[in-house]
């Protein structure tokens, strides 16, 4: 079963960000989003990107 076309079908519940930044000057990249599973138990979870803190 191709989860992507039946995650694709169903409504947006989350979604991911990572935040730069502070108040006005703050920039938010999406990194992602997330559906429910059929049964409510769950989410299925879709990321594009990885935030990465380099320190």
């Amino acid at each position: 079963m191709d989860t992507r076309s039946s995650t694709k079908s169903k409504k947006l519940t989350h979604e991911a960000f990572v935040v730069t930044g502070e108040g006005e000057s703050a920039f938010w990249t999406k990194l992602g989003a997330a559906w429910p599973h059929d049964d409510g138990k769950g989410v299925n979870v879709e990321l594009i990107a990885l935030a990465v803190s380099a320190g």
